[in-house]
């Protein structure tokens, strides 16, 4: 089904927007295509496995998860459910996805997928250094020891399958900008915008070679939001609250590193047989979110720094480029 993936991504994602600043969404239901979903990235995708790292970056407590099932926080950096969440249900495979770090995990979970990620983390290894979370790069390990497992549980051949078949997203990249380039200006020492750019779209391209190399084969990657109008970077330059704007110059270099990603993303495809890689668009449809919130239901004051939902202060991941299926 080829809209499959506008489908998915792009209702399904903005509906978590939604969801986290207490709008009102409706349940959307389809026929899984997908056996499994694994999650690599950033606060945006992490359902809880900084609640097992000896890090600061956790949401394990009041308010995140107060309109999450149960109530309680879950260590996801949003008050409900997180873009892994919407998007497995919304495929039939499990009304939430699993931090991999949780010691109680099922075999069942296993099967149908987990997250990896972790709150904070980024292509850059350079923050983790301080901050204690799990670094993309490092969260590839973890996913060799769910391979693992799921040989245990399933046998080689099935476990493969699975994995081939699985639909992976990976979404990192902010916190590189903010934690690294912007606002603790250590990369810029070293590199201007553009090498910043290329330096971590190298990595990125390293990292879906080594998911493709244990298996995987259909990947969506997220590209950056408008930086410049998260309430962390509008907070962090002192404006009015009631009256702040985005900074337009961070808004320009997400678009331009949204671009070459497009752009790199097809060459990536076109060297890895059978690979559907995809891009997901966040920038526009966030972009229109904050300046047209009427469109979008019950948002609060999208300009005052109010919404912080995840640990960067949003948690939107929607419209897709791509074809996965």
């Amino acid at each position: 089904m080829a809209s499959f993936t506008n489908f998915v991504i792009f209702v399904h994602i903005s509906l978590i927007f939604f969801n986290a600043c207490n709008a009102v969404a409706r349940p959307i239901t389809t026929s899984s295509k997908f056996p499994a979903i694994l999650i690599f990235g950033d606060s945006a995708v992490d359902t809880g496995n900084n609640n097992y790292l000896e890090t600061l970056f956790k949401a394990n407590h009041s308010p995140y998860g107060n309109e999450f099932p149960g109530h309680i926080p879950t260590g996801r950096f949003s008050n409900g459910k997180l873009v892994p969440d919407i998007v497995a249900s919304m495929l039939g495979l499990k009304q939430s996805v699993p931090p991999f770090r949780d010691p109680n995990l099922s075999d069942h979970e296993i099967q149908t997928g987990v997250s990896f990620a972790s709150a904070g983390s980024g292509y850059d290894d350079l923050p983790s250094i301080v901050s204690g979370v799990n670094p993309v790069f490092n969260q590839v390990e973890d996913f060799k020891k769910y391979i693992v497992r799921l040989k245990g549980i399933v046998g080689e051949k099935e476990a493969m399958k699975i994995i081939r078949g699985a639909l992976v997203i990976i979404s990192a990249g902010t916190n590189d900008f903010i934690f690294n380039f912007y606002d603790i200006p250590t990369r810029r020492l070293e590199f201007n915008i553009t090498g910043y750019h290329e330096f971590l779209q190298k990595r990125l391209q390293h990292f879906v070679k080594q998911l493709y190399d244990l298996g995987c084969r259909k990947i969506a990657v997220g590209g950056l939001p408008p930086i410049g109008c998260l309430p962390i970077q509008m907070s962090l330059r002192f404006q009015n609250p009631f009256n702040s704007k985005c900074i337009k110059h961070q808004n320009l270099d997400a678009q331009s590193y949204n671009q070459k990603l497009v752009n790199l993303l097809s060459k990536i495809q076109a060297v890895l047989p059978e690979s559907k890689i995809s891009y997901s668009d966040s920038y526009e449809q966030m972009n229109d979110m904050i300046n047209n919130p009427q469109k979008y239901g019950k948002l609060i004051q999208p300009r005052t720094g109010n919404c912080n939902c995840t640990a960067r202060g949003t948690s939107a991941w929607p419209s897709h480029e791509g074809n996965l299926i």
